[in-house]
């Protein structure tokens, strides 16, 4: 497994969530999240604030299961009438869940959903959402949405890791279906020196790793746009992509590929 540490994670939490609020602290909060269905900004706003909380109280109690949403203080946030404040809210649970995370330090066991029974699975994960509902909150409010190299191509790995432990473990009948001997996948930066990923389908399903190579199918474009495609943030027949091969397949990975 790569990452960019647990410090960076904790860093990135809290920058993510500040880059978040920028695009927010002056948007519309009632307008409509198009690649959230019925989520608003404000939704969205409150969505990825209560994560963090949560995250932050399984964490800071060494929890060795799942911690009821409504056990977490202050987890549903202001309304959207109280802009200034759901800023305010969202900072401090950036802050408290990184505070956390750095005390508690990447090796202190903590329920989390997936095989990583840790604190570094939090900072991992809440990085990454954070990241990819900032691209939601980005294509909202009509701005661009930017990303550092590193911290999207972490985000990809993440993902495909996530992807990858769910068929294993047989957690999603979708991720079941990401199977079929002699076929794969290339994702390909163009504006990023090696950000590439091979994806080989199996009988057994499917693996993973960084490589160029010819492939059934292959995705281009900008890291970034590579990223929001892959996560369903950006059409695949977008122009600020290239599909090269056969299309169909894609599509198969990103609609089993795509749940949680």
């Amino acid at each position: 497994m790569t990452d960019l540490g647990h410090a960076r994670y904790c860093d990135e939490i809290e920058r993510q969530t500040d880059l978040l609020r920028a695009v927010l602290i002056d948007a519309d909060l009632s307008a409509e999240v198009p690649t959230c269905p019925e989520w608003t900004l404000g939704r969205l706003a409150r969505h990825v604030g209560g994560a963090h909380r949560w995250a932050e109280a399984i964490v800071r109690t060494k929890a060795s299961e799942a911690v009821p949403e409504d056990q977490v203080p202050g987890i549903t946030g202001p309304g959207d009438a109280e802009p200034a404040a759901l800023d305010t809210w969202l900072e401090e649970g950036a802050r408290k869940l990184a505070d956390t995370l750095r005390a508690a330090g990447p090796q202190t066991g903590a329920w989390s959903w997936g095989a990583d029974q840790r604190a570094a699975f939090w900072a991992r994960r809440m990085t990454h959402e954070t990241v990819v509902h900032r691209a939601d909150a980005a294509l909202t409010a009509g701005i661009a949405f930017e990303v550092e190299p590193e911290v999207a191509a972490d985000t990809v790995d993440e993902w495909l890791e996530i992807v990858a432990w769910s068929q294993s473990t047989g957690a999603d009948e979708q991720a079941n279906e990401l199977r079929g001997a002699g076929r794969s996948l290339h994702l390909h930066a163009t504006d990023v020196p090696d950000a590439e990923w091979l994806i080989e389908f199996g009988e057994d399903g499917f693996t993973w790793r960084h490589a160029h190579e010819k492939a059934t199918v292959a995705l281009r474009g900008p890291l970034a746009d590579v990223l929001r495609v892959f996560y369903r943030r950006l059409p695949a027949d977008s122009d600020r992509v290239e599909v090269l091969g056969d299309a169909e397949l894609l599509d198969f990975w990103l609609e089993r590929a795509s749940f949680g």
